[in-house]
């Protein structure tokens, strides 16, 4: 066991030297450090309507004429600044000078109809944000106008955000998060497994009281063990931007599983190849073609990672397990696999 953990640290080192990995595992540092400002940006290209209701835009609003403060009320419930004026000419003034971005001009009610004015900024990308913040509290306002009126109109209000933070945050940034550090271990493992290959220094190793499968299996589990550490960082730094990750010891698990499936593929690729190139453009085809295949299993990898993550009663550790059950085939015939290789090896 000793010449194990000293392979699995010798592994874990040299990591560092390896400016492809270091790069990819920025990649995803950054991804899940600032996930919620892409959620943000990916929003405002699918939904913009959502903006407004999943940000915290520092906003000053100038009203005129809310008698009765209700839509001063809904305005500041979205944590924007209002400021009440009594006459248009000076709203006007604060406006031209900066001091608010808007103005919401409320007049008396006649004839049953309600004639809002609203004055928005020249520049259309800030005028795009104002309507995007002030659609949500003016619609309030007016479902309460109606209600006031008498007006019933029968729908439902569901509440919460809109279902495009969910779509993005637990069917994109999760899933990438999660699975990403899985791909880059089977790379990790075609190169620590193909340049030993290639350097001849696997024969070395053999000539200790080592054997080929611990050897593989101290290199399978250093880049296990860096997938791990990078899931269990993305996921605290996904609650600390506050995205919430239900189930994570399912979803960790999981991870792992599909960790520890892909390295053993690329340490199969690799020692069959045995030219770093090669096994990697092997790996890469491989990894194509079972992200692709995957999709038509149920659920499929991506969709179970989503599903555990928000909390899906209907999935469980039974059908976590399930993944295992190729997992469990794969170890099986690997080191038989690897033995009918050795000589081609050494």
């Amino acid at each position: 066991m000793k010449a194990f953990f000293s392979i699995v640290s010798h592994e874990l080192k040299s990591v560092r030297k390896e400016k492809t990995i270091m790069f990819a595992i920025l990649i995803q540092l950054f991804i899940a450090s600032f996930s919620s400002i892409l959620l943000v940006g990916l929003m405002a290209f699918y939904d913009p309507d959502s903006i407004g209701q999943n940000t915290n835009i520092d906003l000053r609003v100038g009203v005129i004429g809310d008698n009765q403060n209700r839509f001063t009320a809904l305005l500041r419930q979205r944590n924007l600044h209002v400021r009440a004026f009594t006459d248009s000419d000076e709203a006007e003034r604060a406006f031209k000078a900066g001091s608010i971005d808007t103005i919401v001009f409320i007049p008396d009610i006649k004839n049953n109809i309600l004639e809002m004015k609203l004055v928005l900024p020249e520049m259309d990308s800030r005028a795009t944000i104002v309507l995007m913040v002030l659609r949500g509290p003016l619609e309030q306002y007016e479902n309460y106008l109606r209600k006031q009126l008498g007006v019933q109109v029968r729908y439902g209000d569901m509440g919460g955000k809109p279902y495009t933070t969910y779509e993005f945050l637990y069917t994109l940034i999760i899933p990438v998060l999660m699975f990403f550090p899985a791909f880059v271990a089977g790379s990790m493992v075609i190169d620590s497994v193909s340049e030993e290959i290639q350097n001849k220094t696997l024969a070395t190793l053999l000539s200790a009281p080592v054997s080929l499968n611990l050897i593989l299996g101290a290199k399978i589990s250093a880049s296990i063990i860096i997938s791990m550490l990078q899931c269990f960082l993305w996921a605290l730094l996904l609650q600390f931007n506050g995205f919430a990750i239900q189930n994570p010891v399912l979803v960790l698990a999981f991870s792992m599983i599909i960790a520890t499936t892909i390295s053993l593929t690329a340490a199969l690729i690799s020692m069959l190849f045995r030219d770093r190139e090669r096994s990697q453009f092997i790996y890469s085809i491989v990894v194509v073609i079972a992200v692709g295949v995957s999709f038509f299993l149920d659920p499929s990898p991506f969709g179970m990672i989503a599903r555990l993550a928000t909390g899906d009663h209907y999935l469980n550790a039974g059908h976590v397990m399930l993944y295992v059950i190729p997992l469990i085939i794969l170890g099986a015939i690997f080191p038989v696999l690897s033995k009918k290789v050795l000589p081609k090896v050494v």
